[in-house]
């Protein structure tokens, strides 16, 4: 059992949530998940490690409600309790030092950014952060990403903060030359599609990309073979051989259709919960 210390609300479907985890705290790194079930009938569900807190032992997860288990984990409150969370899990994100590192998320993605950031500009990297959404009120841990990152990059669609447009825009004009200048490595985390996005729009400079694959998982050791990839000419685990992966080499055509895999059995257990009263209809 794994008690909720601390508990905010970043938009009306996303939730930050700080956890008393010590063994998980001590041996997390930047870019790696936990796996977490909610209840004794609940599903395995993988989250990333936005912060971790060695000395306090605990961990941060942002989680946005989109199906069953993430509703039924936003509906807890400080307090009370996980039944399980299994981690680190997964790889490190390893990228040289020296360079201008810049981090692009999009969406739930900004908070998956956090430590690896602050990671990189603690060791000397000149650090950017590259944060989107559709409106400055879904923006999440923007203060945050300030401080772990030397400069911040905000972008809007609507333009109701920052520059108006897309986090893609935004790197192809530091791409271009524009400040804080041409990134040397890229790591983006956020929806498949912005990922996708980032990968097409770093090719033809050929700068290294990495994106944080979270296709479905199950046990997260590798056996059950649900969170595939394909990489190259190579299938994948993202569990094991991720999350992180070369973005140019990776099949987003194939990974976007596996996500959509269980939509029906996602729209009835959302459906079983608000007949429960867990949840209300959105």
């Amino acid at each position: 059992m794994y008690e909720i210390l601390e508990k905010h609300t970043l938009t009306p479907i996303t939730k930050l949530f700080r956890i008393k985890a010590e063994l998980i705290a001590r041996a997390a790194r930047p870019g790696q998940f936990i796996i977490l079930r909610v209840h004794e009938a609940g599903e395995r569900i993988p989250l990333t490690i936005a912060d971790y807190d060695s000395e306090t032992g605990t961990i941060t997860i942002v989680v946005q409600e989109v199906g069953a288990t993430t509703r039924r984990l936003g509906a807890l409150e400080e307090g009370e309790y996980i039944l399980d969370l299994v981690g680190p899990l997964g790889n490190p994100i390893d990228i040289p030092e020296g360079g201008h590192i810049v981090g692009v998320g999009g969406g739930f993605g900004a908070a998956a950014l956090l430590c690896f950031m602050r990671s990189a500009t603690l060791r000397g990297d000149r650090t950017t952060t590259i944060v989107g959404a559709r409106n400055k009120d879904l923006l999440l841990l923007v203060d945050e990403l300030r401080i772990a990152s030397r400069n911040l990059e905000i972008c809007t669609d609507d333009g109701s903060t920052g520059f108006k447009g897309f986090v893609t825009e935004r790197l192809k004009q530091m791409i271009d030359g524009d400040p804080p200048g041409r990134p040397d490595y890229i790591v983006a985390i956020g929806p498949m599609p912005m990922m996708r996005a980032v990968a097409e729009t770093t090719r033809e400079s050929e700068i290294p990309t990495l994106v944080s694959m979270d296709p479905i998982m199950v046990d997260g050791t590798g056996m059950c073979g649900g969170c595939r990839v394909t990489v190259g000419d190579t299938v994948k685990f993202a569990c094991v051989d991720g999350p992180c992966f070369d973005a140019h080499q990776v099949d987003f055509d194939e990974a976007i259709r596996r996500t959509k895999t269980y939509l029906r059995e996602q729209e009835t257990a959302c459906k079983r919960l608000e007949t429960e009263g867990v949840i209300h209809a959105s």
